[in-house]
């Protein structure tokens, strides 16, 4: 019989085993027909029930017919118990589909290579130096002045590609009315050919487009971007649009996988490096660097070559400086580069929320311990109900191995169901964790509010292969124990109910211990970083945001300030509108300025005081109190008036009063005389102390006493509404700066309140997420805990009938009940607290005034879980001491 027949006969049932059956009565009846005696034919053809196995066996495959049997066996028990086995399935269903979605997560962004030619061959180029702190701080940022002596230096074994960070950026393909915001990025224009991405239409930049400042406006859309905004017209090549001060023309698409080598990002407009403002300016560090080696070429060779062409690069610059204190020059000329692995890419995405999704892994992954146990309890407390059954088998002829078999696939069952809503579950979870997450652009500290991540999350095999491996894992982990104890059944002692139950109740117990420990570790965890989330929040700033709506605006040219202050006049005289002022950048927006300064002529300091340019009016439109002194004039301008913070006194003047008093930054000739002391606010960062800090005229002046336009040719005003929603401004302010002057153009409209919740995204993030797994964590506690009280009961039914009947008190029946389990209760916390304590270490980059000591870090989870323990012991206990003796002993 052929193998497709036997596979075949495994699945025709019953009517297989008719035909087994005609085929035996065929032969009774051939034999009649012949003259003999039905019975002595019978006899003749031996024992009916062993012929027809050996007739069944031979014309089937024995292991999968046997699987079979199990699996519609294992599936009638399920039916049986629908109410257990659909907790069951819930609870393994959530905690699956968390691991899975935090699995699609952090391969799309940590794991998955790219596709190009060759990933495993390429690098990213890191540089470290001893921060303040005297620890090594590591950047990826570097100047295209700086990468190209490191490119020529490595052409023999290597390719280098310049890389700026992917980040929103302003695109209008007609009137400035038409604006819209695209990903866009920089790139070397030989980035394609290098990594092997073949175009989708049209074709894709090349070196040529790159050799020189502005001088070939090209570009190459995204496949995403060529769909999603020209519905994949081929006409779109040959389409022009502005971006910066640029007018680019389309000439090709990218092929569909590719989206860029940031993770976290995908690019819309990929344009030449050279096209970018200030590309030659050596003091601009805007660029990341990747290293695609060549053909057997090494990477410490590399890396040697590239540390000698940059540490010559860093000696020749710092010979530009002056008055610098020398400990900061050796710095700089001190750094080492590193070559790290970029297989999958490299972002700043990758860097905040690396350790952030391992820490939520490590959550996920003991919920999935904790439903595991909670499973394995549930599938215990069946085996001793079951144990006749199991007798009888083994009575029987069943084997060991059968035994395990029966009940792993009936686990298995179990456990497919729980995938199967699990995988619904994490495709919802996925893209909605991802919702949550915000990218950084540039080198900003922060996350603006407007910049989602945006990753593709594709369920393709690597998916589908975690998501088999998944369950067939957690099948072992909650099964294979119970399918084990099962299988080393006493029929003897299993039929005459003489079993011992003790040991069955210590492995309960065992796991109860275990769901403890994993339930107690995940609340400390989540504790903690609710708490570091709470703090934050409440953080004081220094000023109001109430009512506070920051404006970016930048003109096509470098404008005097004075147009800056015309187009502020303009906008206070708008409706809704409070109070108007201007500011290089807004607080705690991420961007930010330092310098050296020096103190009536002594040398530069150590260390760096922080700048901002501001306008008459900002602090009280910031609402930060003016301690001393006076406010900006309209006269005033930098380098000649400066206001300090308190934290700037502190320092430079030891906490003497600094009006009067001058000092002066790099700028030759510098001289900036203290006018006022201003209260203290926080600047670019949340998760910082207060730094000192100088706030000077947004008017600044030439050598020549000149008036010059701001530095970066940008801007942002301050602007305090009378609404108490001052979005409701935002979009007719958007169109009254263009109106007050044609050549500035608004760039983004955010509140101050979105900048500060920006500050605090990933905590939000990982405070919502360990939360939520905190309370699943939990309930399948409570639950499990819940499941063998109610064993033990049922168990010990008979004993407790019995201590009733002699006058038993209902405190003593609920000690017996609950001590054993309440121990095991008790030491799972314990373990929880000290695997606590000793995680904080990995986690702690992550908290923000936070001890893992603090008493109430500690009572919280023990609180919790000892309320959710009484909570689950309520009913088992009342049914205990409810217990009537007469029908206890009479069920016996």
């Amino acid at each position: 019989m052929s193998l497709w027949s036997r596979v075949v006969n495994v699945f025709r049932g019953d009517r297989f085993d008719r035909e087994i059956g005609e085929e035996f009565a065929s032969h009774i009846e051939e034999a009649v027909g012949q003259g003999r005696d039905p019975s002595e034919a019978r006899r003749a053809l031996g024992p009916s029930l062993r012929l027809r196995e050996a007739s069944h066996d031979a014309k089937v495959i024995v292991w999968l017919d046997s699987l079979r049997a199990d699996a519609v066996f294992g599936w009638r028990q399920i039916k049986k118990r629908r109410v257990t086995s659909a907790a069951a399935i819930l609870s393994l269903a959530l905690a699956i589909g968390a691991c899975t979605a935090a699995f699609r997560i952090v391969d799309a962004l940590l794991l998955r290579p790219l596709p190009v030619s060759h990933p495993e061959r390429l690098y990213a180029l890191f540089y470290q130096e001893l921060g303040a702190d005297g620890k090594f701080q590591t950047y990826d940022d570097y100047s295209y002045p700086m990468f190209r002596p490191m490119r020529a230096a490595v052409k023999d074994q290597a390719e280098l590609l310049a890389i700026s960070y992917g980040s929103q950026t302003d695109v209008t393909y007609g009137s400035d009315d038409e604006m819209e915001r695209a990903y866009g990025q920089f790139v070397s224009g030989w980035i394609f050919d290098t990594l092997g991405v073949r175009p989708a239409l049209g074709r894709l930049l090349t070196e040529n487009d790159d050799l020189e400042s502005g001088a070939h406006p090209v570009a190459v859309l995204s496949y995403n971007y060529w769909t999603r905004r020209f519905g994949r017209d081929p006409k779109a090549i040959g389409r022009t649009f502005h971006m910066g001060n640029h007018l680019y023309t389309i000439v090709g698409v990218a092929a569909e996988a590719f989206t860029g080598t940031e993770p976290g990002t995908l690019v819309d407009i990929f344009v030449p490096a050279m096209t970018r403002d200030g590309v030659a300016l050596a003091g601009m560090m805007w660029l990341r660097t990747l290293v695609k080696l060549k053909p057997g070429a090494s990477p410490g060779q590399v890396r040697e070559k590239l540390h000698a062409a940059y540490r010559a690069y860093k000696q020749e610059w710092v010979k530009n400086f002056t008055g610098v204190p020398q400990q900061f020059l050796d710095n700089i000329v001190n750094q080492r580069v590193l070559l790290e692995p970029a297989s999958s890419g490299v972002s700043r995405t990758q860097r905040d929320y690396s350790q952030a999704l391992a820490a939520l892994g490590v959550l996920v992954a003991l919920v999935l311990l904790i439903a595991c146990a909670n499973i394995a309890n549930l599938m215990t407390a069946q085996a001793t109900a079951r144990a006749r059954e199991m007798a009888l088998r083994v009575s029987i002829g069943a084997g060991r191995r059968r035994l395990v078999q029966l009940v792993l696939v009936e686990s298995g069952i179990l456990a497919l169901f729980a995938a199967a809503l699990g995988g619904l579950f994490a495709w919802w979870a996925g893209p909605f964790v991802v919702s949550r997450i915000k990218t950084c652009s540039n080198n900003a500290s922060t996350c603006p509010p407007d910049n989602p991540v945006r990753l593709l999350l594709p369920a393709d095999w690597r998916v589908l292969g975690f998501g088999l491996a998944l369950t067939l894992g957690v099948t072992i982990l909650f099964g294979l124990a119970p399918a084990l104890r099962a299988s080393r059944v006493q029929p003897a002692s299993a039929l005459k109910g003489g079993q011992d139950p003790h040991a069955r109740r210590r492995l309960m117990h065992a796991l109860i211990a275990a769901q403890t420990a994993f339930c107690f570790l995940v609340l400390f965890i989540a504790g903690l970083f609710v708490s570091t989330f709470n703090r934050l929040s409440h953080h004081a700033t220094g000023f109001s945001a109430e009512r506070l709506l920051t404006i970016d605006a930048a003109p096509r040219y470098p404008e005097s300030p004075i147009f800056w202050e015309q187009v502020a006049e303009h906008l206070r005289s708008v409706p809704g509108v409070e109070n108007v002022a201007l500011a290089a950048w807004p607080l705690l927006s991420g961007s930010g300025g330092n310098d050296f300064i020096s103190i009536d002529g002594e040398p530069l300091s150590h260390d760096m005081a922080s700048f901002l340019q501001v306008s008459p009016g900002w602090l009280d439109t910031m609402k930060i109190p003016l301690i001393a002194g006076r406010d900006f004039r309209s006269t005033d301008v930098y380098p000649r008036a400066a206001i300090v913070n308190q934290a700037f006194a502190k320092r430079y003047f030891s906490g003497e009063n600094p009006l009067g008093k001058s000092f002066s930054d790099e700028n030759p000739g510098a001289r900036l005389e203290i006018i006022g002391l201003a209260g203290d606010a926080l600047y670019s960062d949340i998760h910082k102390p207060i730094a000192p800090m100088a706030y000077i005229p947004f008017q600044s002046v030439d050598k020549k006493g000149e008036l010059k336009s701001p530095d970066h040719n940008a801007g942002t005003f301050i602007v305090r509404t009378s609404s108490a929603n001052p979005l409701a401004l935002a979009s007719t302010l958007r169109h009254e700066v263009p109106r007050a002057r044609p050549e500035f153009r608004v760039s983004n409209i955010r509140t101050q309140q979105e900048l500060i919740d920006a500050q605090t995204i990933r905590e939000r993030l990982l405070a919502m997420l360990a939360l939520f797994f905190a309370i699943v964590a939990l309930l399948l506690a409570g639950v499990g805990l819940y499941g063998v009280l109610d064993y033990s009961v049922l168990q010990r039914r008979r004993e407790i009938g019995i201590r009733i009947a002699i006058g038993a008190q209902a405190g003593d029946i609920v000690r017996r009940v609950t001590v054993d389990v309440f121990a095991m209760v008790l030491a799972g916390a314990l373990t929880g607290l000290g695997l606590g304590i000793a995680s904080v270490r990995y986690i702690e980059t992550l908290l923000y005034q936070v001890s893992a000591t603090d008493l109430s870090m500690l009572a919280l989870p023990s609180l919790t879980l000892l309320l959710a323990s009484m909570l689950a012991a309520i009913a088992p206990v009342m049914r205990a001491v409810r217990i009537d003796p007469v029908e206890a002993l009479r069920s016996e």
